[in-house]
């Protein structure tokens, strides 16, 4: 572990740390570069953005389900990145989940004024995936996927599961992932991107009744 280091790359943030919503710095904005003897990874993320999607991870399968996250949470979302895919995609896809991770807990500053909570079901053909998560600041998976192929393209389909458990631990993001239909492994994988896009937006949007408060009883939404 001692191997990988982690920076953020300050953009689009007050003296306070919360996000500067100035029509200039262009809304919420994480930028993350982390670099390893694995990987290079370079994020940026603008949850108040308009769809564009700037992916290039050198894993395909992992670039369409991105491009799936700024299509449907209406996020503009640039990942690139370079790693050791001549040995496999894991700690690409590892990587990328834990900058964007980071890149959203940045975004959300001190989450003021927010939904919190997202819930979606998107389907897809016959494939049907129910997506529940809040922005709670503690990092939980609940994961129920039943991929029935071991790949998707030359795309591991193992690499699901620890993708989205790589980016709950940087966020800090509870996150349940229910499959409630499905038999083809593309359609089921591209269902959940597509569910957890949309309940990601609902979380990270504003509700006009809170005023800019902090939606929690306890005053605080903190990643510990």
């Amino acid at each position: 572990m001692d191997s990988r280091s982690l920076s953020t790359i300050p953009h689009a943030f007050d003296a306070n740390g919360s996000p500067s919503m100035t029509k200039e710095l262009g809304g919420r904005v994480g930028e993350v570069k982390r670099v390893t003897k694995e990987t290079n990874v370079h994020v940026k993320i603008n949850l108040d953005g308009n769809a564009v999607a700037e992916n290039n991870t050198g894993i395909p399968f992992l670039d369409h389900m991105l491009d799936q996250l700024a299509s449907h949470g209406l996020f503009d979302v640039h990942v690139k990145a370079t790693g050791d895919t001549h040995i496999d995609d894991h700690h690409t896809n590892e990587d990328v989940a834990l900058a964007i991770g980071t890149a959203l807990l940045q975004a959300l500053g001190d989450r003021k004024g927010i939904n919190r909570f997202g819930d979606f079901s998107a389907p897809l053909d016959e494939a049907l995936i129910h997506v529940s998560l809040d922005l709670s600041g503690r990092p939980h998976l609940g994961y129920d996927l039943l991929i029935p192929t071991e790949r998707v393209g030359n795309y591991d389909t193992q690499l699901v599961e620890h993708f989205f458990q790589s980016l709950v631990n940087t966020s800090g993001m509870t996150l349940h992932i229910r499959q409630l239909a499905g038999r083809n492994s593309h359609h089921i994988i591209e269902a959940t991107f597509k569910a957890f896009a949309r309940a990601l937006r609902q979380a990270t949007e504003y509700d006009p009744r809170r005023l800019g408060s902090v939606p929690s009883s306890k005053g605080v939404l903190s990643r510990t």
